[in-house]
């Protein structure tokens, strides 16, 4: 079985991460994509939304989205779980022969400081989805490069930048 993983704050879920999942489909040979919501990042000291919420709100924008599966072992820690226990987890679960691991290319520079990362460089082909004019050289990349992050969001929430799936939550509970 070929898998992708997608794993992230998602905090707020926004536009880029759905063109991430839907790209991620159409250009994998992969029989399933991960999508995997963490607690708290590692290299982060807090969350703005709960995990809870970031959960959920995943799973509304995943809904009918063929081979996206949202699962629930970081969240279900609630703690903060290092990329190399999701793939192990992973390779536990399902009889993998390919692991894909999507990440942004805004974690370029801080890869190496992965927890284990040689191991988890041997378990997952890398695949890098273009932001902010990042090049990688050493990845497969997906072309996004949509102008927009999290951070960026909960500085000043711009509502065209939420997946259409989520909008109605955005105008009606949320709280950054």
């Amino acid at each position: 079985m070929n898998i992708a993983l997608f794993g992230g704050s998602f905090d707020p879920p926004h536009i880029a991460h759905e063109k991430i999942i839907k790209k991620s489909i159409d250009l994998l040979d992969i029989d399933k994509l991960i999508i995997m919501p963490t607690y708290l990042n590692p290299f982060k000291q807090q969350f703005h939304l709960k995990p809870q919420v970031r959960l959920s709100y995943m799973k509304i924008l995943c809904q009918n989205i063929d081979k996206a599966v949202v699962d629930e072992f970081e969240v279900k820690s609630k703690r903060k779980v290092p990329t190399i226990e999701t793939v192990e987890y992973l390779y536990d679960r399902y009889n993998i022969d390919k692991l894909y691991l999507i990440i942004g290319a805004d974690n370029l520079s801080t890869l190496k400081l992965w927890d284990d990362y040689d191991r988890l460089n041997q378990l997952v082909e890398f695949i890098v989805a273009s932001r902010d004019g990042i090049k990688s050289k050493n990845y497969k990349t997906i072309k996004i490069d949509i102008p927009t992050s999290s951070t960026k969001l909960r500085e000043h929430m711009d509502i065209d930048m939420i997946p259409q799936k989520l909008k109605h939550l955005f105008k009606t509970d949320i709280v950054l």
